[in-house]
């Protein structure tokens, strides 16, 4: 085994494949473009008291799992606001969003479900796949029509769509109308991975409110929807959202409910918190979107003297392709000598196996943050061989 990890650690060093955690400072004063605190919640003084109130209340953890004695009043009434908030019936808490895409997954799936994935489904997902038992059959990036050659061929009982409404790294956007036709279609459940829409995406009065809600899709008894707390919502935890039948199923039979230690009460009233917020105040989802069009207009500036374009996504992740991992790598370290931060995607982190930079706009950015982010990137782009 010692020699193995030896290898491992030199294949690593060789390929550029080395990862290390990089401890932040409270006070640093980074240009963020990195973290995915999309709404600025994180920081926010009524999110912060918030948490602080329900230490001194309940105390720093939960104490047990749910199902023992960690469940208070805090974790209820997130579940029935998140429900609100999503439009659909119900909602139950985990203690990640990983763990929560896990919990739902394995409880629906087994040998008598087929599960068909969009092939840039995020590794919360696959993992869930790989210990559910099911066949697990992957369709190419949003291809709805080869999703349904793959659900019209199965021979199991039930079938589960997976995808997630706006994708992780390239940020673009699911085709889920045409995805729940497919469900509807097939009589196959659609579950639709919110993490980096919730806060962020909807339209009219359900602005970051999440891809599903105020369409057709919530609340719809073929969708099941998962979003995580750690993003726009500013705090810790994940939670699976459907009908109040699901909801009683994976008390029952999620794993990853079951025997896991509840949401810390501090994170459940953070979150709490903080879905107020977004309920109340849709117009910083609007920010995130504004920032993010003014950030992806700065980037195809630099861009365009490589001869490169770029797409403007869905939500608030900018993707730039990068030559080799080293490259990425260098990028992210220039751009941090130069005071901002920007994430580094390098295999297995990203779907299509290509190396980059990710970049994501917030609330809270100003527009010379977003220019002088710009311009430090395009001399970073412009030195690179």
């Amino acid at each position: 085994m010692i020699k193995w990890l030896d290898r491992q650690a030199e294949v690593r060093n060789r390929r550029g494949l080395v990862r290390r955690p990089r401890p932040r400072a409270a006070d640093e004063q980074f240009i963020d473009l990195a973290s995915n605190d999309y709404l600025g919640l994180a920081a926010d003084p009524r999110v912060i008291e918030a948490a602080a109130a329900a230490v001194r209340q309940w105390g720093a953890g939960a104490t047990s799992s749910r199902l023992v004695a960690g469940t208070t009043r805090l974790h209820l009434d997130l579940e029935r606001e998140l429900a609100m908030l999503a439009g659909m019936e119900s909602a139950l808490v985990f203690s990640s969003g990983y763990l929560a895409n896990i919990g739902v997954i394995t409880a629906l799936g087994g040998p008598g479900t087929l599960i068909v994935a969009d092939e840039h489904c995020h590794a919360s997902m696959i993992d869930g796949f790989r210990l559910s038992r099911s066949r697990t059959e992957s369709f190419t990036h949003n291809s709805v029509e080869e999703a349904g050659r793959l659900l019209a061929g199965r021979s199991e009982p039930r079938a589960l769509i997976a995808v997630e409404s706006v994708y992780s790294v390239l940020g673009d956007e699911a085709p889920l109308v045409d995805l729940l036709t497919l469900a509807e279609e097939y009589d196959a459940v659609l579950l639709i991975d919110e993490a980096h829409s919730l806060g962020v995406t909807g339209t009219g009065t359900f602005q970051g409110r999440g891809s599903v809600a105020g369409t057709a899709l919530a609340g719809h008894p073929n969708v099941i929807v998962t979003a995580t707390l750690s993003k726009a919502v500013g705090s810790q935890g994940g939670a699976v959202l459907g009908s109040a039948l699901l909801r009683e199923h994976l008390v029952n039979r999620a794993r990853s409910f079951i025997f896991d230690t509840g949401l810390a009460p501090a994170s459940a009233a953070a979150a709490l918190a903080a879905v107020r917020i977004i309920r109340d105040e849709p117009w910083r989802a609007g920010c995130v979107r504004t920032n993010a069009a003014a950030l992806a207009a700065g980037l195809a500036r630099a861009l365009s003297a490589r001869g490169a374009a770029l797409d403007r996504t869905a939500g608030a992740v900018q993707s730039v392709a990068m030559p080799s991992a080293e490259s990425a790598l260098t990028a992210a370290d220039a751009a941090r000598a130069a005071g901002v931060r920007i994430g580094c995607f390098r295999p297995p982190s990203v779907p299509d196996g290509t190396s980059r930079l990710r970049l994501t706009a917030r609330a809270t950015l100003t527009p010379e943050h977003i220019d002088d982010s710009c311009a430090v990137l395009r001399r970073i782009l412009e030195e690179l061989p």
